[in-house]
């Protein structure tokens, strides 16, 4: 049992025993005492004080007395302070926490844990936003295995629909037969190029076209078209034209011009054949989504980001028709006229949704309902994590309400990892306008950056070989990104600069990588040694505050679980570093004023070493052994 949990235990022990209560540990409150304050653990009252009819000050002061009595073995004084019961921990039952392995491997028996994250588009490479996405599901995945459940690590690749047909048109009509291996560009990167060539053909045919619907002249759209833009026009002419309506409109009718011209009539014919199964149409698809998946592999490799299994959206995205006549046969669906399908969410605070379109073909939420269905029969989770941006919180909210009222098993075990989008200095990205950050460019950008902080601030580079440096600079550039990416709650939105993140000193992934190379150093230089945990002495409070942290570890693996927050993970790491440092900067260990004190130090570096080093790979983060 972990302290806080002890602490917990004899708290509501002690409450029930003075005060015939009925409290259980999970009711008590507890964190860590401020610095300022004497003590080690600090127990809330204030929820107490009402049910209890007891004065905070009164409380906490019997309570305190009771404890310290009752178990001196685990409290040894106390103090109160405006309402917060300040205990004390004994040095003998830290020192019996040293007699014990460094810290407790995952238990099992949790619950089988489906994350799905990455979900990259075959038409261009991984950019910054995907680096969020990836490092957050695998860290949350290992963070879940950590706390002892079973996970499955799965990807769902977009690799069908018309923004991948854009970049097959533009290849052959501008290729001229190139390949990756002949234009010497990895190959997301080369399939990229043809999407952003095809938008620049695009918007150069489009603004033409808008600039006649503008002026209300509808020659060049069908009939369809027409009878759309028409009614957008009128609107547009005869109202406001600066408001947000008038904007609105605008929008629209520049929609209607993409749809109009002859390139994006040459895409959307391709995804017809596409969809028919045309082989030559067939063949380059694979040809150039294979492209596409080996620069994926590369990436993935690089940043440390793999999967047990990875859907494609061209083998599920005729899933969940059956779901949806089954929903019509339950009532939880309804027909219109024209023959789509909809559900009616008016009830919770939403509105209708399309399931099906007129035609019979597939919207997204058909296919994340088959896909949901087909993923529980494979795995059959108790949760099922959805990394996506909040960009989708409303999708996801009427999948699951969709499935509810269908009643999937899986449904309440759907979880939304909804998280912030990246952006930069400069504003949002965009792939249409080639304005994104490649994720292989900013991986190099940062080993650049990484290489001049290290060669600034460490002054035995002459010891590392080339090999060596090269790896050292990999190691602290991705460590730096993946802790910055990561240190943030998934919830907020986030601001990228990459000089920020690799500062030695500081909130960031090269401070704790430092830290735990400088512990390496200090247990090179001292050689093998001999701790004795139950050696008689006292801890001085530098020591035992390192030694209530390291302790603590496991609880906070359990937390970042729990909440599905790397940050958690991140914000303990650096606090484990910055603690370190300070105990450090008070006391000599190789020097220490006895060898019971250096032998005690020692295994204080060597435990905290290993649980940074352990923190740090649940967030994906390599630690040198020197630097």
């Amino acid at each position: 049992m972990s302290l806080v949990a002890r602490v917990k235990e004899a708290s509501a022990a002690a409450i029930n025993a003075l005060y015939g209560a009925n409290v259980t540990a999970d009711a008590i409150s507890i964190s860590q005492t401020k610095p300022e304050f004497e003590g080690d653990f600090t127990v809330v009252l204030f929820a107490l004080v009402k049910s209890l009819r007891k004065a905070p000050e009164a409380l906490g002061t019997e309570l305190g007395t009771y404890m310290v009595k009752q178990s001196p073995e685990l409290f040894t004084n106390f103090n109160v302070i405006k309402g917060f019961l300040n205990l004390t921990l004994s040095d003998a039952v830290l020192m019996d926490f040293l007699s014990k392995p460094a810290f407790a491997e995952a238990t099992t028996g949790g619950g089988k844990v489906m994350v799905e994250y990455s979900s990259p588009n075959t038409n261009k490479p991984l950019h910054l936003g995907h680096l969020r996405n990836n490092f957050l599901g695998w860290s949350v995945a290992e963070i879940l295995k950590g706390a002892g459940n079973e996970v499955l690590k799965t990807c769902i690749v977009n690799d069908r629909g018309i923004h991948i047909c854009k970049s097959m048109i533009a290849w052959q009509k501008l290729a001229n037969g190139a390949t990756p291996e002949s234009s010497g560009m990895k190959g997301d990167h080369f399939v990229g190029h043809y999407y952003v060539l095809f938008e620049n053909e695009l918007k150069a045919e489009t603004e033409p076209i808008f600039e006649r619907l503008k002026n209300g002249k509808f020659d060049a759209l069908d009939e369809a078209q027409r009878t759309k833009a028409e009614a957008i026009y009128k609107n547009w002419a005869n109202g406001d034209r600066k408001g947000e309506a008038a904007q609105k409109a605008l929008d629209g009718l520049k929609e209607i011009a993409r749809a109009a011209t002859h390139v994006m009539r040459e895409a959307q014919q391709m995804l017809v054949d596409w969809e028919a199964g045309k082989p030559e149409v067939i063949d380059l698809w694979k040809r150039m989504n294979s492209w596409v998946y080996a620069g994926f592999d590369a990436t993935y490799q690089r940043i440390g980001s793999d999967f047990d299994k990875t859907y494609y959206e061209s083998q599920t995205y005729l899933l969940g028709r059956d779901i949806v006549q089954e929903g019509l046969d339950k009532g939880v669906f309804f027909r219109k006229p024209d023959g789509s399908v909809w559900i009616d969410l008016t009830a919770e605070g939403l509105d209708e949704k399309l399931v099906l379109r007129k035609d019979g073909t597939s919207v997204y939420i058909t296919q994340d309902m088959g896909l949901a269905q087909q993923k529980y029969e494979q795995f059959p989770y108790d949760q099922s994590l959805y990394v996506i941006a909040d960009e989708q919180n409303y999708h996801m909210k009427v999948l699951q309400l969709i499935l509810k009222k269908l009643g999937r098993p899986y449904a309440d075990g759907i979880h939304h990892l909804s998280y912030g989008m990246v952006e930069l200095p400069t504003g949002r990205m965009k792939s249409r306008e080639g304005t994104v950050v490649d994720a292989d460019d900013l991986v190099d950008e940062m080993v650049q950056v990484a290489e001049k902080e290290t060669r600034e601030h460490c002054k035995n580079l002459e010891e590392f070989g080339a090999g060596e440096l090269t790896e050292l600079f990999e190691t602290i550039a991705l460590g730096a990104l993946k802790f910055f990416l990561l240190h943030v709650d998934p919830k907020k939105k986030m601001l990228f600069n990459p000089e920020e993140t690799i500062k030695f000193q500081g909130y960031t992934g090269p401070f704790v990588q430092y830290t735990h190379a400088r512990i390496r150093s200090i247990l090179r230089k001292a050689g093998s040694f001999r701790f004795a945990a139950n050696a008689s002495g006292t801890l001085l409070p530098k020591e035992k505050e390192l030694l209530l942290l390291i302790e603590q570890y496991t609880g906070t693996v359990q937390q970042a679980a729990t909440e599905y927050n790397p940050s958690v993970i991140a914000n303990y790491a650096f606090t484990l570093a910055k603690t370190y440092n300070g105990f450090y900067a008070e006391h000599s260990v190789l020097n220490a004023e006895s060898e019971e004190k250096k032998a005690l130090r020692l295994e204080l570096c060597q435990r905290t070493s290993a649980v940074l080093k352990a923190a740090m790979a649940l967030l994906g983060i390599r630690v040198p052994e020197r630097m």
